[in-house]
């Protein structure tokens, strides 16, 4: 790639607590000492330490998320090499937004599946016929699963390659979170039941509650005609035996 990734993350500061010693599969944080998050000020242990830690996020799991600002966070399936994240997206494949030149990549945990590491990245997308685009549609192809047709033409026809490349400290790391939650609200989505909905053995919970209101008033309603049968029936009663009289 244009950008080599490990030798450029520094590790931000990480003191004691829980996600210290977290690595991204689960074991010790590799040796350096801490230093201010975003200082740039780390020394060659401390730098080797955080590249250890993003290859090794990156290489364990190939999910990542894609936050662009202004926009959501876009979960993207990835293939690790020389220092870039490499993605395909496009018709066919996973769905991401038009990408600004630089945006910030979420790892998670292999073991834990939890926030690892956040990192700024510059963003490139790979022109077809080019070396990168190349080698990039080749490491992806051997990754992609389920592929039943030619995908490196409908990839250079159709989809865009991009290169992900993480540069700076890591914005967040074991020890070093952000205090919010990074909740995120649904994605919105064109999928819809409306039209057609499966079939329920004894129908849907809203379709059993409505036939069980009906069933209801239908015995309310059978009680309330016996009681007024009942009345009359007393009533003429009362009358024949005044008039027997």
């Amino acid at each position: 790639m244009t950008e080599r990734a490990t030798d450029q993350v520094s590790e931000p500061a990480a003191g004691p607590g829980p996600g210290r010693g977290a690595g991204a599969g689960g074991g010790s944080d590799a040796p350096g000492d801490p230093v201010a998050a975003g200082s740039g000020a780390a020394g060659p242990a401390s730098a080797a330490g955080a590249a250890a830690l993003l290859n090794e996020a990156m290489s364990k799991s190939g999910l990542l998320w894609v936050e662009v600002d202004g926009d959501r966070t876009w979960p993207a399936w990835h293939v690790w090499d020389d220092g870039a994240a490499l993605v395909v997206s496009g018709p066919g494949e996973q769905p991401l937004p038009w990408l600004p030149p630089e945006v910030r990549l979420i790892l998670r945990s292999k073991d834990t599946g939890g926030r690892l590491l956040t990192v700024r990245a510059h963003v490139h997308v790979l022109e077809p016929g080019t070396p990168e685009w190349e080698r990039a549609t080749g490491l992806l192809r051997a990754s992609r699963l389920n592929s039943v047709d030619d995908s490196l033409t409908r990839w250079a026809a159709e989809c865009t390659v991009t290169a992900l490349v993480p540069f700076d400290s890591p914005l967040e790391s074991p020890g070093a979170y952000a205090a919010h939650d990074h909740r995120q609200p649904p994605a919105r989505t064109a999928a819809t039941t409306t039209a057609w909905r499966p079939w329920h053995w004894g129908g849907r919970g809203e379709e059993k509650a409505a036939r069980k209101r009906a069933r209801d008033e239908l015995k309310a309603a059978r009680r309330a005609a016996k009681e007024r049968a009942k009345l009359r029936k007393k009533r003429q009663r009362r009358g024949a035996r005044r008039r027997g009289r």
